[in-house]
């Protein structure tokens, strides 16, 4: 017998080579119809797997993230198979579960596909989701993947295989179809119900521009026909929303191919938009004790390879800037913090100077692929609100919740209360990836546990998600939409401190070691306006609107009238501007209710006479007439109600 805990600490015994599935059945029958996915002792688990010791387990349902993976990770196969039935002779590259949907990425082998083939596509799914299929996982040896991929000529298979070691490959079949996989996967198909074939794109080999240019083809796909008309209705509204569109219409910011892909222009009214979001930030960290300081755009390249940040992510940066005369070679900066901890260095440090705060609205860049940029949350160039925390270990913990603070106060004053944390963990089983001893490692991820816990907040905890120097507790927002964003970051950081050598004098007069701890609220301003935008649809709060109201006279005689006004409103602190255009005032309603202003004042006759303003809001229409010293005053008081 095993004995299987769940994760409310009960225990129960089992006879080994019980399945999760086995185990969802002896629970609830309900549950064993629900239940897509497993772990086990933390572990990705296929629901039909033996599990043959004393273990930790969790059943995941479709409202868990762990399930919809599974889900849709599955989808991707039964997508790879109706193509393959469709288009006999295409070659598979790899087919990942996405935050919302999937993808496959494939070589179509002469074949023509576009989107005239989706509603083909999308009912081949559903027929073979319809026969219900089991999807079988199997070992297999390496010598015979490479013989069943190569017989089937499905190179890019081979090409992944030759890279796995012997013991560690699986394959997942479904019917006719067999795919190279780690898996984990549903156990059937039957309970994929609804299915959409969303859009093609061209994607390179494994992200190398040298490499064969392949077909992605992304899908999406439901357990009910309803949850996909939900979608598709959340969808359009999400396009109604898109912060490009939205940028473009309230003006705040722009590209150019003179300039270069993924490099945006903040034109004025996004320009003063960030400002208020940095002195909003900087307000906040004032109060908190941080210090400004600036670093250049670029730096010594050294800087970088001492880091590691050029081991790690060289490839993502833009190439050495080369200077023959002096024989060295510069970066453009790819991070800010080694730039810190030099900073850091320019003078003894002593304990009781610690913690220090340091905090930069630093620009940074990144050579993200041209298929890859989209608007501001994938750029080439981008500020990071950043600023990190130089403190001793026994200041970590204290430190890290006043950050937690930090990030909690400009959600709600930014009505991002709806988020969920993950604690973002090393891989225990592929400590490569990281650089840093196990004992640092373990200390940094046992003061995010112990601060989450203090806090009362309820994260999740995610094997291999860490930075490669220390592992983090990251904030996903809920958007209007329900849409899941990575929005604000803290990290515990023992590594960089020990590749720079930073060191403070000790009470005891000895030599210590800090700690560095990584932060950024926003995570960068770019991302941060573009799920704004999203999320309020332009309607931003009061405190934050580039315009907070427009004047609109009613014709040209009352221009002078509007321009005293906006004058009164302005020494009032009270940001107004004036529409003097020789248009019907309905025609300026109409267009200035699109352009997301707060507030519409219009002004004719009686208000000229009266020193009034009639005032329409967003939204909500006519709200009488009131004074202009009425109307800056309760500007003033909603702003510091709502900040």
């Amino acid at each position: 017998m095993i004995n299987i805990t769940f994760p409310d600490n009960s225990v129960k015994q089992f006879e080994a080579g019980t399945t999760p599935l086995q185990i969802a059945q002896s629970l609830s029958p309900q549950l064993a119809r629900d239940v897509l996915a497993a772990s086990v002792n933390d572990e990705e688990w296929d629901l039909t797997r033996p599990i043959d010791s004393d273990a930790k387990i969790k059943l995941f349902k479709w409202d868990d993230p762990e399930g919809k993976h599974a889900f849709w990770h599955s989808s991707a196969h039964l997508l790879a198979e109706a193509l393959q039935e469709l288009f006999p002779g295409v070659k598979f590259g790899i087919g990942p579960a996405l935050e919302n949907g999937f993808y496959y990425d494939i070589d179509p082998n002469g074949h023509s596909i576009t989107s005239a083939d989706f509603p083909a596509i999308e009912a081949k799914m559903l027929e073979l989701a319809k026969r219900n299929e089991q999807i079988v996982r199997a070992d297999i040896s390496k010598a015979d993947a490479l013989k069943a991929f190569g017989e089937r000529g499905e190179e890019y298979k081979c090409e992944l295989i030759s890279e796995l070691e012997d013991g560690h490959i699986t394959t997942y079949t479904q019917g006719a179809f067999t795919d190279l996989c780690r898996g984990p996967h549903i156990p059937s198909t039957g309970v994929i119900k609804a299915a959409k074939v969303m859009t093609l794109a061209g994607a390179y080999w494994r992200g190398d521009e040298k490499r064969n240019q392949l077909v992605r083809v992304y899908g999406i796909t439901f357990p009910k026909k309803k949850m996909l008309d939900e979608y598709l209705v959340m969808l359009e509204e999400a396009k109604k929303r898109d912060h490009r569109k939205l940028g473009k219409e309230m003006e705040l910011f722009a590209f150019s191919t003179n300039v270069g892909a993924g490099l945006p222009l903040w034109l004025p009214k996004g320009a003063a938009l960030r400002d208020r979001l940095e002195q909003f930030l900087r307000k906040i960290q004032k109060k908190y004790g941080y210090q400004q300081v600036i670093t250049p755009h670029i730096g010594n390249k050294l800087l970088y390879v001492t880091s590691g940040h050029y081991a790690k992510y060289g490839k993502d940066s833009f190439q050495p800037i080369h200077t023959p005369q002096e024989g060295e070679e510069y970066m453009l900066k790819p991070m800010n913090c080694p730039h810190h901890c030099e900073i850091f260095k320019t003078f003894p440090r002593s304990y009781r100077d610690l913690p220090l705060r340091l905090a930069e609205f630093g620009t940074v860049y990144r050579y993200e692929q041209t298929g890859e940029l989209h608007g501001l949350t994938r750029v080439r160039g981008f500020t990071q609100d950043d600023a990190h925390i130089f403190c001793a270990p026994d200041q970590i913990k204290d430190e890290f919740l006043k950050v937690m603070d930090i990030i909690f106060y400009i959600f709600k004053a930014l009505n991002f209360e709806n988020f969920e944390a993950q604690i973002s963990l090393r891989d225990p089983k592929n400590k490569q990836k990281y650089i840093g001893s196990d004992e640092n490692w373990h200390l940094a991820e046992t003061a995010i546990i112990e601060a989450c816990e203090e806090k009362g907040l309820n994260a999740r905890k995610e094997l291999g998600e860490a930075a490669f120097y220390g592992p983090k507790l990251d904030f996903m927002v809920k958007d209007a939409l329900g849409r899941r964003w990575q929005l604000g970051t803290i990290q515990v950081d023992y590594n960089l401190p020990e590749r720079f050598q930073l060191e403070y004098t000790g009470a005891d007069n000895q030599k210590h070691r800090p700690v560095m701890i990584h932060r950024a609220p926003f995570g960068s301003l770019e991302r941060f306006v573009a799920v704004l935008l999203e999320h309020t649809a332009g309607k931003f709060p009061l405190w934050l609107a580039p315009d907070q109201a427009i004047i609109l006279p009613i014709s040209e005689k009352f221009n002078d009238y509007a321009y005293e006004v906006a004058k009164k409103l302005t020494e009032a602190d009270v940001r107004v501007t004036v529409d003097d255009r020789n248009e019907k005032i309905g025609r300026k309603i109409r267009d200035n209710e699109l352009r997301r202003i707060p507030y519409m004042l219009i002004v004719g006759e009686k208000e000229a006479e009266n020193g009034e303003v009639s005032v329409r809001k967003q939204g909500e229409g006519d709200k009488g007439t009131m004074k202009i010293t009425t109307f800056a005053d309760e500007i003033a008081r909603l702003v510091n109600e709502l900040k």
